[in-house]
């Protein structure tokens, strides 16, 4: 195999694809990346036993073959390489990199022992990459982080006709968001019709990484989920079970409605946080036209006054930890939101202007003596 190419091309592929390599391994090729070149183009391939990620990008390939080498190492000399072009050969046992005056050897790894990369499942349509990327990192704030339950650590990702719904929860807060995706299919129901839940992590990884690059194809089966657009594609295994549903959750009935900007909202949540201990409130209690925020215990005390309009109710006072109330607030882009309540100690359900889009349900706990 030998190869030149621009060595931020090469950085920005080596990158892409070494997301999904194991921190550690007990099989060391697992921490490989496999290089292949052939008739103008380089494919860079990682892969575990839980995802995978392929990319290729154009190159000048003087010799057709393949090399597999430590993926992080290869990383970290990419990010030190000259500006410029760069050329890759196999010598020997070597894989050989050079740019201007700086060259680097690497051990190859055996070919023999690598896995064969998984394959896609069956496309089920198209989504937005911007739009899927802002729309999972507004739900993954709710996702849980206790591996001793699995489930709650993932995102669902459920698909009704043109409608994809984005949800995830660690117990004390549930998040939900919808948006349009095109099904594949010449059937009524092809390509939707799908409930199931994704890793957070890596879920996450593969919006972020699609992001800016159009449309991309989602393909999905019992087992796994897979992106591809142009040049790229990823795969990872999904979750056994089902997160707990939030339809009965995100039904309040009677309850009063607080109407305030979000911007100065989140300011002072985290200016009078600053004197709650541990995880010790913030209340919030709405009257009228405004809300008056505070924190603290005894001497060491906060408050702050906002517009805010309460309808429903002639007035109301909640609390919540600010940790989750930031969160909540952080995830979303407008200027304004709307808090649904039902009283201190209920449910408290975070929505925007825009026909509940995207809904966020918080636990309110008890207010400040």
């Amino acid at each position: 195999m030998e190869l030149r190419i621009d060595s931020s091309v090469l950085t920005h592929a080596v990158a892409w694809a070494a997301r999904v390599l194991p921190a550690r391994s007990p099989v060391p090729v697992l921490g490989g990346l496999l290089l292949d070149a052939a008739d103008g183009r380089l494919r860079v391939s990682g892969l575990d036993y839980e995802a995978s990620a392929r990319i290729e990008v154009e190159a000048d390939t003087v010799r057709n073959g393949r090399a597999l080498v430590l993926g992080r190492r290869l990383l970290d000399i990419c990010k030190v390489l000259p500006k410029g072009p760069v050329e890759c050969a196999v010598e020997g046992a070597r894989l050989s990199v050079t740019g201007g005056d700086a060259r680097f050897g690497l051990s190859l790894l055996p070919l023999d022992d690598y896995p064969a990369e998984p394959e896609l499942p069956a496309f089920r349509g198209v989504v937005d990459t911007d739009a899927f990327a802002a729309a999972v990192g507004q739900v993954a704030v709710a996702a849980g982080r206790d591996d001793s339950l699995p489930v709650l650590t993932g995102i669902r990702l459920a698909l009704d006709g043109t409608t994809m719904t984005l949800a995830a929860t660690d117990r004390y807060r549930y998040a939900v968001r919808t948006l349009e995706w095109k099904p594949e299919g010449e059937e009524p129901g092809d390509g939707g019709g799908a409930d199931v839940v994704v890793p957070t992590r890596r879920l996450t990884e593969i919006a972020r990484s699609l992001t800016s690059t159009g449309p991309v194809r989602l393909a999905l089966d019992g087992g796994s989920i897979g992106f591809e657009s142009e040049g790229t594609r990823t795969t990872t295994r999904l979750l056994d079970g089902r997160l707990p549903r939030h339809d009965k959750l995100f039904s309040l009935g009677e309850h009063a409605v607080a109407a305030t900007e979000r911007a100065p909202l989140v300011e002072a949540v985290k200016r009078v946080a600053v004197v709650a201990e541990g995880d010790s409130p913030v209340q919030l209690a709405f009257a009228g036209d405004t809300v008056q925020l505070q924190a603290g215990y005894e001497d060491d005390v906060a408050s702050q006054r906002l517009p805010a309009l309460l309808e429903g109710a002639e007035s109301m006072t909640v609390a919540f930890n600010p940790g989750y109330l930031l969160d909540a607030l952080g995830s979303f882009d407008t200027d304004s939101v709307r808090i649904h309540l039902l009283g201190p100690g209920q449910r408290a359900l975070i929505t925007d202007r825009e026909d509940g889009v995207h809904q966020h349900l918080l636990m309110s706990v008890k207010p400040l003596v």
